[in-house]
């Protein structure tokens, strides 16, 4: 074997190795207030206290913004154009960054650094325990325009942002959805393609 295939096949394992898995716990799905109650208490909050959100309620939030409600289609509990699924959720904590990976409902870290105040423009982000960025992948929405492949993110990931606004007011936890973001710097930072375009930012804890 040539010694430059030996040094890929390296590298390549020692990337794997590297690579740290966040593995969530089931969610659960009788959690959290009926429906028309989430909906009565729906709001935008911009307050936030510092403390983490536990795992199990991390789990639960992520579920039901964009995991799989039915494996054996691998549809989600959002609605995406045509089943694009062309969404992705970067998850800001102060551990890192973590990109979401629902088939498998775990995190996949990014960053090893604490990158929350790059979401967004507001002082708040910076303290708040979770940011959730959505990000389109565009290459997924094949023979669109470009002016549908932007509105069709939009569309997508509003979706999954009332959804973990619906999720929080059932937990009595705060949230706020956001437009406000240096997208040039943050994915400068999260080193996005060209056809991966932030579309908005969500911040997520305990209302003050």
């Amino acid at each position: 074997m040539k010694p430059t295939i030996i040094l890929a096949i390296i590298c390549l394992s020692a990337m794997t190795m590297a690579q740290e898995i966040m593995k969530l716990p089931p969610p659960q799905k009788e959690a959290g207030k009926p429906l028309m109650q989430a909906l009565n208490l729906r709001e935008s909050t911009r307050e936030f206290k510092p403390d983490p959100l536990p795992m199990q309620k991390l789990s639960n939030l992520l579920w039901a913004g964009w995991g799989i409600n039915r494996p054996e289609t691998g549809k989600r509990t959002a609605p995406s154009s045509r089943n694009t699924q062309d969404i992705e959720m970067y998850v800001f904590l102060q551990s890192g960054v973590w990109m979401y990976k629902a088939r498998e409902h775990q995190l996949i870290k990014v960053l090893d650094e604490d990158c929350r105040k790059l979401t967004g423009t507001q002082d708040f982000v910076e303290t708040a325990p979770l940011n959730i960025v959505f990000i389109s992948d565009q290459s997924k929405l094949q023979n669109y325009s470009e002016e549908d492949k932007l509105i069709t993110g939009g569309a997508d990931a509003a979706f999954i942002a009332q959804n973990i606004y619906l999720y929080c007011a059932s937990e009595n936890l705060g949230s706020v959805v956001r437009a406000s973001i240096n997208r040039s710097a943050l994915s400068k930072k999260l080193n996005l393609k060209g056809d991966q375009r932030i579309i908005l930012a969500q911040s997520i804890g305990y209302k003050k």
